[in-house]
């Protein structure tokens, strides 16, 4: 790995951790499905909240376990590091449709043995017709069945898997331990009075709680004594470390952390715990910094830990992190590139009572993830107006690293668009980054704060252009408007791109809500539900309402194509008549291959305004198309809506992940000049190369969108070379255009790639030169060799800037 010596380097034995990890194949692991096939087959009478418990009792209780020679925490998710675990009670048929092709993927790839294989196969005849993307299909009414059949809202995921993209209340369960939850469930069950008929449901929520948080409490006892009998054969410091570990894990987390090293142990098992309980990716750490500070001053204060012995664990942690890993189906992985887990850790921003929040633990997450420099935790920074110029300092040191890292989050938008919302000011300040770059409130707020359906923009034009009818498949998606052929105006354009997105939203809250609904009543987390207030409270699991707050975000896909697309048809075909409708068309439907279409491809290219460069003719095409988007979709809550959470509401989002280049491969030529199956704009970013007027100017272009309006995130990913960050001046610069972007534009996000396009093209020619080359896809980063070509050659067609 590359040394960087502003932050220190790792120690040897987190080294030595760190290239284990990075140098293990990835496979798939059977184990968690049989186990729970066993639980599922045996009690098929149970309500699915009292099987879901027993499924993860049994999968603690029996599920391998092992302590690795270098590490200092326990707990793994798998039968080893980077195994994928199969969750067969969401869905088994891809994976057996895939077994033999799993090695074959272009990225993303997984090992699989003869035996698992085996596994596999033994039990999928019991989960035919009997698993959520069964029941969430059967709940789906016929009108949405055209969308569903071409992917058109990229469901795979929300059908294939569970939720997640929250962060629980790790603050609590560090500070009270999983007894207080006890407690708390034991008192209320107690008081319950079973006459009245909702009670019911709670009594079995309030049983499946108990199980949940005695298994937890096993599987941290069977490290404990594991570490145990493996410190009888110890040597030297390492029978010390094993006796600790032991004694670390009959305490927490059931009971409270009481040290430094028990508050990072009792986070890493609960982290772990609900993503073996659950394969919803985007779980978060939260605000890290600010709950684990007061056990690292502690620990400092009474002498117990140095400042390179917290750092240690915190690498330790990081390392850990990534050996979480997931199995997509091969049409998942082209919207999320690169296998991410988008665990996401917060430091920075603000306290409740509006102090700058930044701490010693800010700045030792800081310097750890540098040091471990890996795709996995994904950190972002909170910024706002009082943010310590040092902090900032060292978060662009971070940044120079290439990792992608840190992205930055805007405390002056987002904590008003919260308290707008109906959050209240004190939890407004709390929130932290979820997944990419989607917000919550830790421990409060309900799953899938963003990443619903995905609306493509670009193809909806297509589609209204050729009168409701999808042209690269020909079917009908929504009744038509007319063919553009025959429109005499853009106004008439525009008419009926405001019918067909007002329909087509609509379609998306349909089947965001039967996919909800199956969720909620086939694969309720107990754990998951238990850890954010009030689901105990209120008896409810998440899905029923349990939360404080729950508000949703679909994604929004191909914005700048949108705004490029309409600004060419606007100024070429309508006012200057330079491309008559029948020659766009015919351009279009001949993926400008024809010698009169590429005149026609480099008139859309060269003579049109473009997003990005604070062109208000091109900008405020997609605010208008935007708000149209915006308008209909506050139409219509979500499934929770008076059933106990604020909100219940949807708001709009921009991250597309790598979606953008799935969805690219599936929209035939659009009008701002791009080929047909080409990526589409990646998040609220401009088309490649279209930029041309600096960043200052990209800046300004995104401000125009209704940002407040769109809490599910603004990502803004922007590429420039390290050499531009070598000078102390060209830093200076980067940091106040960032803030001159959040103070004065009301920015939301922005997050860079340090890296050039040499260096780019040079890995995909030589793989094995660049084997830890990092790069920012989305919201998230990712290892560039597990990138599929497409996903690559999408980040190197990136504009690099100039500071």
């Amino acid at each position: 790995m590359e040394k960087n010596s502003h932050f220190g380097f790792l120690t040897s034995r987190m080294d030595s951790y760190r290239e284990s990890v990075l140098t293990k194949k990835p496979y798939i692991c059977s184990q968690r499905a049989l186990l729970v096939t066993e639980v599922y087959q045996q009690n098929q009478h149970l309500c699915a909240v009292m099987k879901r418990a027993l499924m993860l009792q049994n999968i603690l209780e029996k599920m391998d376990i092992y302590i690795e020679d270098q590490t200092l925490i326990v707990g793994n998710q798998a039968s080893s590091n980077n195994d994928a675990p199969v969750f067969p009670e969401y869905t088994l048929d891809f994976v057996i449709k895939e077994l033999d092709l799993f090695e074959k993927r272009d990225g993303d790839v997984f090992y699989i043995t003869e035996q698992t294989k085996k596994d596999l196969r033994s039990i999928a005849p019991f989960w035919e017709n009997n698993n959520l993307r069964s029941t969430g299909g059967a709940l789906l009414p016929d009108k949405v069945d055209v969308f569903m059949k071409h992917g058109f809202f990229g469901m795979e995921g929300k059908l294939n898997s569970g939720d997640a993209h929250l962060a629980v209340d790790y603050e609590y369960v560090l500070k009270n331990g999983l007894i207080a939850y006890e407690q708390r469930v034991n008192d209320l069950l107690e008081k319950l009075d079973l006459c009245v008929v909702e009670n019911i449901d709670k009594y079995q929520f309030y049983k499946a709680v108990l199980i949940v948080i005695q298994a937890v409490k096993t599987y941290a006892l069977r490290y404990s004594k594991l570490a145990l009998e493996l410190s009888k054969s110890a040597l030297g410091p390492r029978k010390k470390e094993l006796l600790e570990i032991s004694h670390i894990c009959t305490k927490v987390p059931y009971m409270p952390a009481t040290t430094y090293h028990e508050a990072i142990q009792s986070t890493w098992f609960i982290q772990l715990i609900l993503q073996i309980e659950s394969n919803g990716h985007s779980l978060s750490y939260g605000r890290f910094d600010q709950y684990m500070n007061p056990f690292y001053l502690k620990d400092r204060k009474e002498k117990r830990i140095t400042e390179d012995q917290a750092s240690e664990l915190l690498t330790n942690l990081w390392i850990k992190t990534m050996t979480i890993n997931k199995i997509r189906s091969q049409s998942h992985t082209f919207s999320s590139a690169g296998s991410p887990m988008y665990q996401n850790v917060t430091v920075g921003g603000q306290t409740p009572d509006k102090k700058d929040a930044t701490n010693e633990m800010s700045y030792l997450v800081l310097k750890s993830v540098a040091q471990t420099k890996l795709p996995q935790p994904n950190l972002t920074v909170r910024y706002h107006r009082n943010m310590p110029s040092d902090f900032m300092n060292e978060a662009i040191e971070v940044m120079k690293l290439g990792t992608g890292m840190p992205a930055f989050n805007n405390d002056e938008i987002i904590i008003p668009s919260f308290i707008e919302k109906g959050v209240s000011e004190e939890d407004a300040y709390n929130y932290s980054a979820i997944g990419c770059v989607e917000t919550a409130v830790p421990g409060k707020w309900g799953y899938r704060c963003t990443g619903m359906s995905y609306i493509n923009f670009p193809k909806i034009l297509l589609i209204v252009m050729n009168d409701g009818i999808d042209p690269t498949s020909k079917d009908r998606f929504i009744e038509g408007s007319g063919n553009f052929r025959e429109m005499h105006s853009f106004d008439e354009l525009m008419q009926a791109i405001d019918k067909a997105l007002r329909e087509i939203t609509r379609m998306s809250v349909i089947v965001e809500n039967a996919i909800d609904l199956a969720l909620e009543r086939e694969v309720p987390d107990v754990l998951c539900s238990a850890l954010t207030q009030d689901c105990i409270g209120r008896g409810k699991t998440i899905k029923e309402g349990g939360a404080i707050y729950d508000f949703i975000s679909g994604l929004q896909v191909g914005i700048a194509n949108m705004a490029d697309s309409l600004a060419a048809i606007k100024k070429l075909v309508f006012e200057e008549k330079k491309i008559s409708c029948d020659q766009l068309m015919d351009a279009l439907e001949d993926d400008f291959s024809s010698e009169k279409s590429k005149k026609v491809q480099q008139l859309l290219i060269y003579d049109a305004p473009k997003y990005g460069n604070d062109d208000d003719y091109a900008d405020q095409l997609v605010v208008d198309v935007y708000q149209i988007y915006i308008d209909e979709m506050k139409k219509y809550p979500n499934t929770r809506h008076q059933r106990g959470p604020i909100g219940g509401i949807r708001y709009a989002g921009t991250s597309s992940i790598s979606a953008n280049v799935g969805q690219g491969f599936a929209t035939m030529a659009t009008p701002d000049g791009r080929k047909a199956r080409a990526p589409l704009a990646e998040g609220c970013s401009p088309s490649h190369s279209m930029d041309q007027n600096g960043p200052t100017a990209i800046f300004k272009s995104v401000s125009k969108l209704p940002t407040k309006e769109i809490t599910g995130g603004v990502l803004l990913n922007q590429k420039v070379t390290p050499q531009m960050l070598e000078s102390n001046e060209n830093n200076q610069k980067l940091q106040m255009m960032i803030k001159t972007f959040f103070n004065r534009l009301d920015g939301y996000h922005v997050q860079y790639n340090v890296v050039s396009k040499e260096t780019l093209i040079d890995a995909q020619i030589h793989p094995e030169d660049h084997r830890d080359l990092i790069v920012r896809v989305a919201g998230y980063s990712a290892f560039f060799n597990v990138l599929s070509k497409a996903t690559q050659d999408d980040i190197i067609e990136r504009t690099e800037q100039t500071i």
